[in-house]
């Protein structure tokens, strides 16, 4: 029997006037933008890893206010399968002094259309597929996560 285990990862969808918080870090090789993101710690919650990764990629303090959705992706660079939680949050308040997590190159706030125009610089299709499922209104209570 083949040993096959996904990877626990969230993401966090983050808007503030109209553009939405995404990172712009290497991958591959490559500079692509993502949701700030990360796997899942031992002995941590779901919750306390969209927080941390949030503020650990991108300086960012923010408050969570639900759920977006849950969704599995295989990576075609190296055949593993994420198990990704999507939160969406507030952003409360910009730490500068915040060093970046290694391979975040940095930050940025981009308007929907811009990460359109930028399509093939996303880290992978779910980037753009949680903010549209973002916009269409699929936003859950958190109370649907629980320990």
């Amino acid at each position: 029997m083949m040993d096959w285990q996904p990877h626990v990862t969230v993401a966090t969808v983050i808007e503030k006037d109209g553009k939405y918080l995404l990172v712009e870090e290497r991958c591959n090789g490559e500079l692509v933008f993502n949701q700030p993101a990360g796997h899942l710690d031992p002995n941590e919650t779901l919750e306390q890893a969209a927080v941390r990764e949030t503020f650990e990629e991108t300086g960012w303090h923010i408050e969570l206010q639900g759920v977006v959705g849950v969704a599995l992706y295989t990576s075609p660079h190296n055949q593993v399968t994420y198990h990704r939680t999507t939160f969406y949050a507030n952003a409360l308040e910009h730490d500068q002094q915040q060093p970046l997590d290694d391979g975040i190159e940095q930050a940025v706030w981009m308007s929907y259309e811009e990460m359109l125009a930028s399509s093939d610089r996303m880290r992978s299709n779910l980037v753009i597929k949680c903010i549209e499922q973002y916009q269409q209104g699929h936003r859950y209570p958190i109370e649907m996560v629980f320990e």
